[in-house]
This record gives C-alpha cells, structure tokens and sequence, in this order.
C-alpha cells in the first residue's frame, strides 16, 4: 500500500503545480485587464507597479489552489481509468475507498498551508493593496501629454496641443481653471514640458496672453511674449505613501476579528440593559423583548390597558401615554442600533469562516473529482477544465450567495459559509459510492456525454 500510496500522490503533484499556475496566470489576466486603468498613466515607477501586482495575487492564489486540486484529481484519476489502472486495482483486491486515501492526503497538504495563508498573509497584503491602491488613485498623473487630446488633469490649467516635433509641442493653447477674477488664455507656437519636483515647468515660446476680467469685460488686456515661463505647482506627482491602522474584515486575521466580535457583543449587551431599563419603566421586572416589533406590540397594549384603567385622570392616563410612546422612540432606535451590530458581527464571523471553508473546499473537491474522473475514464485537460470550471462556479455561487445572506442576517455565517461544502461532500460521496459499485448507468451516461462532445 506504501508503493501505491506515493504513486497516486506523485500523479497529484504535476497536475496540481501545472493547474495551479494556469488559474493563476487566467485570474491574474483577468484582474490586470481591470486595474491596467488605475496604474498607466499615472507616471508610476515599475517597482510600484510591480508592488502594486504583487501585493493583489495573494487573494488570486487563495482561490485558485481549490480550483487547481479539482483540476488535479481529475486529471489524475480519470488518466488512472483511462488506462485501466482502477481496474487492475480493485481485480488485486484494492478497494475504491482505499484509491481514494492518498488523495485525500494530498489535499489535506494543500488545505493545511493555504489556512495558515488565508489567516496570517492574506489579511496583510490586503491591507497593503488598500493602501497602496488608495495612495495610487490619489496621485496625479505625471505630465503626459498625447496632441489632439484635452488635458484637464493639472490643478490650475487646461491644455490642448495640436502636434509636436522632438521635444517641443506646436500650437500650445492654455486655458485657466481660476475665472473668479480674471479669464486667462495663453497660446505659443512651441512649448516644453519639464518636471521639477513637486511642480511642472512649462517654457513657451512665440505666443500671446489674453487676459479678461470677469467682472468689469471692458478690462481686456493682451501680452505678446518670445519666452514665457509657467510654473504649475502640482503636490501629488511623486507618489506619497501613506499609512493606515484601520483594516476591513479582509484584512484582519482571525484573532483581529473575534476581537471585534467580542466588542460588538458587549454594546450590544450595554444596548439591552438599556432597553431593560426603558421597559421596567412602564412595567417593573419586565424583560427586554427580543426584537423593536415585540416591544412595540407589547408597549402599546400596556397602553391600551390604561386607557381600561378607569381609576386613573385624564392627566396621569396622558403622562403615561406619553411615557409610552417616548419609550417606543428610544427603544426604535437601540433596535437598529443592536440590529446594526448583529450585521457588524455576522460581517466579521463570514470572513472567520471563509478562512477555513475555502481550505477544506480542496479536500471537498477530491470527494467529488476522483470518482467522476473514474467514472469519465477520460484524463485529458480539456475534461478536467469542463468539470472542474463547472462545479466551481456552482460552488462559488453558493459561497457568494451564503455571504449576502448572512450579512443581511438572514441565516447564520456557519451556515452560509459551510453550506456548499456539505452539498458538495454529499455529492462527493454518492458519486464515490457509485463509482465503488460500478453502477453502469451513470457510467454510460457520462461516457455517452463526452463521446458526444469529442465527436
């Protein structure tokens, strides 16, 4: 069993490195098509642009080893029946169970480090690509300038240029933001672009200034100038780093998180000895209802009891109407305030949970991959990546689904989270148990699938 144990688990490795960087390198391409926008054009150094790419595959490389463990165990056990190796295990007394195992073992190997990451690096390169991300957008673009093109990006002027020939623009006109005093146009026939620490030296040469006041338009004034030189001060063309300590719930580890669960639970606490103190008000040794419809349905048929209540006037019958419907303000309020921390806490214990079922989605997913590779006897990439691509968009609308839910508090983050990996197991297992039994229905059924498709 020790020789078969590592031969099934070297036919792992391969398929497992060579899937792990094709969903990377496909992730990767897709997330660099929608930041290419955020980072050209600003004038960056390629050390921050690399930074900046550095920093955002981590949450690309959480996702992609579940995928790629699918596309492994797939591609490893439907090569194992293409070939009739199950066969020729389980005719020497190997049973399926037994195949299994290795597998098994293997993802367990992913799962245990990719925990580690999700919880100890994950957060902190997050937060770093915020931050670096937020200081990015910020920065104004370095001086880059395409003619025929509008230019709005400079803090105190427009420009349009209409061609250039070296290092020197042709047909320069400048236009000023400023109009609350004076209207000012400035056109040259040449111009030159220089960047000068925390400001940008524009040189022009052979043009007119045309200064209006906005006030008083009789006031007109124009200058014919051979060089003139403008000074565009300009504070955020070098990038500026800034730091920050607050972190969102993707950016905190799991000991962060359950810190803040903890808070959370204790204002909400301090909010219902509150409410207790308002109900005790209008009847004493009353507990505090669990949610505002409750306590609102109970306060006001306290109120209807009084008006019953023939003994007290018409001024104490007031007051305690008043006093109810004055309760009925403040415990509105404390009930959303409790229902926005229960919002709060569920926010922060779907990422705790997401940290582990990601993870075990790897051993979830050889439940499910080794036997229909077994029962797909087909062990080619193309299979692997219709089936695995398949299940895991499933499996990830499941995930995105159970997280909105339990943010809106609508079912428990455990539930939310854990769900589609009991789904999934269970879908495993039935599949594991029918590729034990060799039941041929479902075997000739997916045959006739993929005979279909190479046809």
């Amino acid at each position: 069993m020790q020789i078969l144990t590592r031969y099934i688990f070297k036919e792992h490795l391969l398929p497992f490195f060579l899937s792990l960087l094709m969903v990377f390198f496909l992730l990767f391409t897709n997330f660099l098509l929608r930041a290419v926008d955020r980072i050209l054009g600003k004038g960056l150094e390629l050390s921050v642009i690399l930074e900046y790419l550095l920093l955002n595959t981590a949450h690309i490389l959480a996702l992609a080893a579940p995928m790629a463990v699918l596309l492994a165990t797939l591609m490893a056990f439907g090569r194992f029946s293409e070939d009739n190796e199950i066969t020729a295990l389980r005719s020497s007394g190997v049973s399926f169970p037994q195949i299994l195992w290795p597998a098994l073992i293997f993802s367990i190997l992913v799962a245990g480090p990719l925990t580690y990451f999700n919880n100890a690096v994950l957060p902190q390169m997050n937060h770093k690509a915020r931050l670096l991300s937020r200081d990015i957008y910020r920065k104004r673009p370095d001086i880059n300038i395409e003619p025929g093109y509008f230019i709005d990006d400079l803090p105190q002027y427009s420009l349009i240029v209409k061609g250039r020939k070296g290092k020197r623009f042709q047909d320069v006109r400048i236009f000023s933001k400023d109009r609350t005093v004076t209207q000012t146009t400035i056109y040259a026939r040449e111009a030159t672009f220089t960047t000068i620490q925390d400001a940008i030296l524009v040189t022009l040469f052979d043009g007119e200034i045309h200064e209006l006041d906005t006030k008083e338009f009789q006031n007109y004034r124009r200058i014919i100038f051979e060089k003139h030189q403008i000074t565009i001060h300009a504070d955020d063309l070098s990038l500026e780093r800034r730091g920050s300590s607050s972190r969102t719930d993707r950016e905190m580890t799991v000991e962060m998180m359950s810190e803040k669960v903890s808070d959370y639970e204790g204002k909400i606490a301090t909010v219902f000895e509150r409410i207790k103190g308002q109900i005790e008000k209008v009847i004493p040794d009353a507990e505090p209802p669990k949610s505002f419809d409750i306590a609102s349905a109970f306060l006001k048929k306290v109120g209807e009891s009084f008006k019953a209540d023939s003994s007290l006037t018409e001024k104490e019958l007031k007051k305690k109407n008043r006093t109810i419907k004055s309760a009925i303000r403040r415990l509105k309020a404390d009930y959303q305030m409790i229902d926005g921390y229960r919002r709060s806490i569920n926010r922060y214990k779907v990422e705790i949970h997401k940290k582990f079922s990601i993870p075990v989605a790897c051993i979830v997913f050889v439940l499910l991959g080794a036997p229909l590779g077994v029962m797909a006897k087909k062990g080619g990439l193309a299979t692997a990546v219709i089936f695995s691509f398949g299940f895991f968009v499933v499996y990830w609308i499941f995930l995105i689904a159970g997280e909105e839910l339990a943010d809106r508090n609508l079912i428990t983050p455990a539930f939310g989270m854990w769900s589609p990996n009991v789904l999934f197991a269970l879908l495993g297992l039935y599949f594991a148990g029918k590729a034990s039994t060799e039941q041929k229905d479902l075997f000739n059924f997916l045959r006739f699938i993929f005979r279909k498709k190479d046809q």
